[in-house]
């Protein structure tokens, strides 16, 4: 690794005084020379047997599967927003050379912390990023310590026969991996020692059922209205419900994109922080680095800060596209001179600053006038640690993730800062930043986590994503999400206690708040007048809710209303609900193509001497949460007058399938009485038919029977 480390340094120094592409390939071929030059290659031990693997039928062999290859080995961990910085590069690589032109990127998952060790939770971020090649468990850190690895992330580029070439540590290096990689397979390619087998993959997404959200990932509440706003990041939407979970209106999504507009016709990608007021809504539209505006009176949406590209600016002071930004995370509305919700906080992770955006003219603490629009930094110098400073400048923040004002007495923005561990407060006042608990007292240290109720810097968090302060009892609630808890905090003490949850990553409902199980929860917020706490259980892809009076928790129970044709038509149509009994009936997954028609015949058998309840409003509904695409132009609820001329449910599939997989559900609800008697009652059933999506078979008809029996 040394003697490599000092060749690549020459090469850096060369490529900075190269005139052109041409003289740049032609030193990186000099490189690739004196590597090859050398008696013995610099090679990479083989992956150890026993390793868990993800995206892969089975585990990789180094010097067997990836021989005649160029391999990235891309060294990350996922809590990483500079690992995650440098996911778009590696996709672009991906889609310019495949594994048979002869490159193949290899994720080497070095855990910072302890629950990032854990195969189910890399599982569920290699979705959540859409990591599409193979990814490996250095669980151990193995592999990591033989490389000499120190940071995160690094790229450490091999040759063929598994020969170090090149090393590329931190983010920002895309041109530099593009002109590593062509030249590489160049140099090799000339010497016949590229191989053009194929990489046998198998992509954890595939084998996951579909969901009414996808790693949801923050959620706030209108007080003057009590609806819900629900960043659905997995899905790239925004979703905006009833305090029931009845869905209002849902913006953006399926599939991630940058596009402003009608609210039916806009797009996100991975979507976070959002807050809620007067019918607008603001969004922390993160990895498109981007702050979105969503316009319910209008159906607008717009973009008022940022231009879709990240940025490096850790000043700021332009207005509003003007003004590259990196990695919003998190939102919270502040005040502007006497204007409330004047002033718009962002918790700015990619350049671990909070920035503020005026959303009015006005000013920041002891600060100047600002017009409205402008975009700047309100605290952290940029560089990533735990600073606590009276100047706010000269405080740093590590990935702040979350954001909470407290008014009146408390006049402070509660900031979240996951990679130090911390919860920390920025003075409304003069900006004086301070921590509240976590961490410890050297600011260089990101390692002082843990999992322990305590007062001050003696309590320990595990990577805490959100914060939310509830007026009414005057304590913070912390989603300490690596450590599967909810914990409260009391600000006058620092008194930092468990208030939620059994430490383990699960998904339970237990009969008190201690036996109730969470699976790295993203966000949280109060409601209902301070006695409700909603918590974004991220990883169990739902919102739980947590009473805190009465002690109890149930689950926010997304109902979905859907469009015939959102993009032509605002009118959204309710589909009727089933009865709390309803019955369900699983069927096996059907394999269907773009073109099929699928026909559904219902089956269904009262009880003897029943009928119809004549009048009553018996239907049928068909129902597919996330992907109601699928239904466009066709007819999706009918009425149903007797069991004998049940019209069959049919449907096309469109010819631009946008998943692999879905969920069909069809519903089915009937009023009958018995005919000897007056006892009447209601039926509910619900039909779960799997879809597994393929380019076979078009044009086909696929008839199912749907038979149930009362």
């Amino acid at each position: 690794m040394a003697a490599v480390s000092v060749l690549q340094a020459q090469l850096d120094a060369a490529l900075l005084e190269a005139a052109g592409p041409a003289d740049k390939e032609q030193l990186i071929l000099q490189h690739l020379t004196k590597i090859d030059g050398r008696e013995t290659d610099l090679t990479v031990p083989e992956f150890d047997q026993g390793l868990e693997w993800v995206n892969t039928e089975e585990p990789l062999l180094l010097h067997k599967d990836l021989c005649g290859k160029v391999v990235v080995l891309d060294f990350f961990t996922y809590c990483c927003i500079n690992c995650m910085h440098l996911l778009p590069d590696l996709h672009a690589l991906e889609q310019k050379h495949s594994d048979k032109d002869g490159v193949v990127v290899v994720g080497v998952h070095s855990a910072k912390f302890p629950n990032e060790k854990v195969l189910k939770n890399i599982q569920s971020a290699v979705l959540r990023y859409n990591i599409t090649h193979p990814v490996v468990n250095d669980a151990d850190a193995k592999l990591w310590q033989e490389l000499e690895v120190t940071c995160w992330p690094t790229l450490v580029i091999l040759g063929p026969r598994g020969n170090m070439l090149f090393t590329l540590i931190g983010e920002g290096h895309r041109e530099k991996l593009f002109s590593f990689i062509s030249t590489t397979l160049k140099y090799y390619k000339g010497k016949g020692e590229i191989k053009d087998h194929g990489i046998k993959l198998k992509l954890y997404k595939d084998s996951l059922p579909p969901s009414s959200l996808l790693f949801p990932a923050k959620i706030a509440v209108d007080k003057a209205t009590g609806r819900l706003v629900i960043a659905d990041s997995g899905h790239h939407r925004i979703l905006v419900t009833e305090k029931n979970g009845e869905v209002l209106h849902s913006v953006g999504g399926p599939k991630s994109g940058w596009k402003d507009g009608s609210i039916f016709e806009a797009s996100f990608n991975s979507p976070q922080g959002v807050v809620m007021k007067d019918n607008i809504i603001y969004v922390a539209d993160t990895e498109n680095h981007a702050i979105r505006k969503i316009d319910l009176m209008t159906k607008k949406v717009s973009t008022i800060a940022g231009t879709g590209v990240q940025g490096t600016d850790q000043e700021g002071g332009k207005i509003g596209v003007e003004q590259q930004i990196s990695s919003p995370w998190d939102l919270a509305f502040g005040t502007s001179g006497n204007n409330e919700g004047g002033l718009l906080y962002v918790a700015m992770a990619g350049t671990h600053q909070i920035w503020t955006i005026f959303l009015e003219d006005g000013k920041l603490p002891k600060g100047i006038e600002h017009k409205k629009g402008t975009c700047i930094r309100f605290a952290g110098s940029g560089n990533e640690e735990n600073r606590n400073n009276s100047y706010p400048h000269k405080a740093g923040f590590a990935q702040p993730s979350g954001l909470s004002v407290a008014p009146l007495e408390w006049n402070c923005l509660f900031v979240s800062d996951s990679e130090s561990s911390t919860i920390r407060s920025v003075s409304l006042k003069d900006g004086a930043v301070k921590n509240v608990v976590g961490g410890e007292r050297d600011p260089l240290n990101l390692f002082a986590f843990g999992d322990l109720d305590g007062i001050g810097i003696n309590a320990k968090l595990q990577h805490p994503l959100g914060v939310a302060w509830n007026e009414k009892t005057g304590q913070l609630y912390v989603a300490d999400s690596y450590n599967h808890k909810i914990k409260v905090i009391d600000p006058k003490t620092k008194q930092c206690t468990t208030l939620a949850g059994t430490g383990k990553a699960s998904d339970v409902i237990g009969s008190d708040f201690n036996q109730t199980a969470f699976n790295e929860p993203g966000g949280v917020c109060i409601g209902e007048h301070g006695n409700v706490l909603y918590v974004v259980d991220t990883n169990n892809h739902q919102v739980k809710v947590l009473d805190l009076e009465m002690q109890t928790v149930s689950v926010l129970a997304i109902t979905t209303e859907v469009t015939v044709d959102a993009s032509k038509s605002a009118k959204q149509k309710k589909v009727p609900t089933l009865p709390n009994s309803a019955a369900t009936v699983q069927m096996t997954p059907l394999v269907v193509s773009s073109g099929q028609t699928l026909q559904f015949r219902l089956m269904i058998d009262l009880p003897e001497g029943a009928k119809l309840t004549e009048g009553a409003p018996s239907f049928w509904v068909l129902l597919a949460e996330g992907h109601e695409w699928l239904f466009e132009g066709q007819k999706i609820s009918g009425d149903i007058v007797d069991l004998v001329n049940i019209p069959e449910v049919s449907i096309v599939v469109p010819a631009q399938v946008q998943t692999n997989a879905l969920l069909l559900t069809i519903n089915v609800c009937l009023y009958f009485c018995n005919k000897n008697s007056n006892n009447c009652q209601m039926k509910g059933i619900s039909f779960k038919q799997p879809l597994q999506l393929s380019n076979k078979g078009q044009g086909t008809v696929s008839k199912v029977n749907l038979s149930f029996s009362f």
